[in-house]
């Protein structure tokens, strides 16, 4: 466990600071009106600002907050409960918060109970390791400490991290082909180029037990890192300037030129790492992303038992056809992105494929991306 950060960027002004100290404080006490004192046990703040490695956009009138402010509200009892009962109020506040700031508020609504008896995740271990309690006991925290531990953060969390940071290089992609990009397309690309580069290493560092929650630490780290099948000198320039962008955004700031060449160089970068991460994962060896595509099962975590009913529940009678009936529905994603991304040039002969393992029909490219992008913001 770590103390609590003294600052929610690394160099922002004070204005900036008191700016998100202030509105931490309003928020705290609009959710302290809505959460009976019974039932609450904590609002913390996590995210990078939480572990007070927050960006900082510089602009003409001083610096400004970038990323999205989100927070963890500890509810005694069932999270599923407490969102039915409280989740409209929070979900308005959200809607406010964002309107005034600018930038995003979100709300996760949790239970300590839960924390405590959870598995490790890294989400959990990023929650734990940095976040600032806004308001309740600094301590709450405590009885959380087994998640602080990297080593134990599974292997599949380093799968999904790769999967959908690559799922934001695939979306980019398809803005980039774009003949009418506008200013918000450019911005897309850049940070989602950005976010990839950052993940890559992350996914390295997961793999071998040395993730840290800080990305100035992780990029020390990696610089320590011997893995000679990977590029690491790539991995390396790549990670340095995820964390740049992290501390200190810089959207608009790159032209169509310089985008559609940085997004190749990561993109081919991002399969020499998820193959590598796949192989360590699943002992496996895919020389091609076709290969992978059409390998064997990608989540073996999950209960063959449980899948059919998960996949009943998300696609009704459909979702038990073909050969993923007793497959998570995130194998689907996985097989597909593989071929969206790195093998444009095969999905044209794999419609009927790519239909079963997104459990929808789709005749061309275009249509598959936007079903993949349906099916990813469910099971990402």
């Amino acid at each position: 466990m770590n103390a609590e950060p003294t600052r929610y960027t690394r160099d922002g002004s004070d204005a900036l600071e008191t700016l998100i100290d202030r509105t931490c404080e309003e928020i705290g006490r609009e959710v302290t009106r809505i959460v009976p004192p019974d039932k609450f046990q904590a609002l913390l703040l996590g995210g990078g600002y939480g572990r007070g490695e927050g960006g900082v956009l510089t602009t003409p009138i001083g610096d400004a907050p970038y990323n999205d402010l989100e927070f963890f509200l500890l509810i005694s009892g069932h999270p599923r409960l407490n969102e039915r009962r409280y989740g409209a109020a929070i979900h308005d506040l959200e809607h406010r918060m964002t309107e005034k700031l600018g930038i995003e508020v979100e709300f996760k609504i949790l239970s300590l109970e839960k924390l405590v008896a959870s598995p490790t995740t890294m989400f959990y271990y990023d929650l734990v390791c940095g976040h600032r309690v806004t308001v309740g006991s600094p301590a709450v925290l405590e009885a959380c400490a087994h998640h602080a531990d990297p080593t134990c953060i599974p292997a599949h969390e380093a799968t999904r991290l790769m999967m959908n940071r690559c799922s934001g290089l695939l979306f980019a992609a398809e803005r980039l082909a774009r003949s009418d990009l506008t200013r918000e397309d450019l911005d897309f690309t850049a940070r989602n180029i950005a976010k990839a580069q950052l993940a890559l290493g992350d996914v390295i560092l997961t793999t071998l037990g040395k993730y840290h929650w800080s990305c100035i630490e992780r990029h020390k780290q990696l610089a320590s890192v011997n893995e000679t099948s990977l590029p690491l000198a790539d991995l390396l320039a790549f990670h340095k300037d995820g964390v740049a962008f992290k501390l200190h955004p810089c959207p608009g700031t790159s032209t169509l030129d310089e985008l559609q060449a940085l997004h190749q160089a990561v993109t081919k970068v991002a399969w020499a790492v998820w193959s590598w991460q796949e192989r360590k994962r699943l002992g496996i060896s895919t020389a091609t992303p076709a290969e992978y595509a059409h390998g064997g099962n990608k989540c073996p975590e999950t209960s063959a038992l449980k899948n059919p009913l998960v996949r009943l529940r998300a696609f009704g009678v459909k979702g038990l056809l073909g050969p993923l009936a007793f497959r998570y529905p995130r194998e689907g994603l996985l097989n597909s992105l593989s071929l969206l991304l790195w093998a444009p040039d095969l999905v044209p002969a794999n419609m009927a494929w790519l239909s079963s393992q997104l459990v929808t029909p789709v005749t061309n490219r275009q249509e598959s991306i936007a079903a993949y992008e349906r099916l990813w913001h469910r099971f990402n």
